[in-house]
């Protein structure tokens, strides 16, 4: 029993959030009541934080949304696989608001040089971008948050609200069915809902392991988004819930 709390502990740490159809599937000779007692056992020891769905790292709850240098060595080829689909949706010449957050970052990356306006509160993904030489590229103003390198508060707001996108790239920190796209830092969530507002297609960059996780603040329900990219291994259940709702999911 010990042996396999240390490993669920070790799992949640490694992965920041899981679900807990990934623990099933990592426990498979476990019964679910006795894996919801190691999480109950577990978050009253301190070792985890259970969530509704799963559970998180202490680190990622301490640390805001975590630190972005933990987070970058996380599931570094579904995001480089989503960045590959997101940068097919960019039209030269358009406006662009990049979110902050590691997959934003491997979009960055992977952005060619062509000539767009890019908005973005990713301090590493402002440094990706700033080899294109046809864009122009702009940094959010802000307060940092130096766990997710990026920016955020009232002054980020009023920027976004003055400027209108053609299409706007979020991170996500988890979803639900039931309670939507959402993420653990409030500021960070207004600036999220500013981008939505002031745009005219909405995409959301998510891998699969974000799916049932729920963070305090919901930014976006279904009807709030165009375009979910994903490394295609959402479940068929949500891919049908999403399309109901005019998602188009990559």
């Amino acid at each position: 029993m010990k042996q396999r709390r240390e490993s669920i502990v070790e799992l949640v740490n490694k992965e920041g959030a899981v679900n807990f159809a990934k623990l099933k599937a990592a426990f498979p000779d476990v019964s679910e009541m006795t894996l919801r007692n190691d999480l109950k056992y577990l978050d009253q020891a301190r070792r985890i934080v259970r969530v509704h769905g799963g559970a998180k790292s202490v680190e990622v709850i301490i640390g805001t949304d975590d630190l972005f240098y933990k987070r970058s060595t996380r599931n570094v080829e579904q995001k480089r696989l989503i960045a590959e689909k997101a940068v097919k949706l960019l039209h030269p010449g358009s406006s662009i608001y990049l979110d902050s957050g590691t997959t934003a970052t491997e979009m960055a990356r992977a952005f060619p040089d062509q000539p767009y306006l890019v908005f973005t509160s990713g301090i590493s993904c402002a440094l990706e971008l700033s080899r294109l030489t046809q864009s122009q590229i702009h940094m959010v103003g802000g307060q940092m948050n130096r766990y997710s390198l990026s920016v955020n508060g009232i002054r980020s707001i009023k920027e976004i609200e003055k400027v209108n996108f053609n299409i706007v790239f979020l991170g996500v920190t988890g979803f639900s069915c039931e309670t939507g796209f959402n993420c653990g830092v409030e500021q960070e969530s207004e600036l999220k809902k500013a981008a939505i507002r002031r745009s005219e297609q909405v995409v959301v960059l998510m891998d699969s392991q974000k799916m049932g996780i729920i963070n305090t603040f919901t930014f976006a329900g279904l009807k709030d988004v165009d375009v979910v990219v994903s490394d295609g291994e959402l479940d068929t259940d949500t891919i049908k819930l999403m399309e109901a709702n005019g998602i188009e999911v990559l």
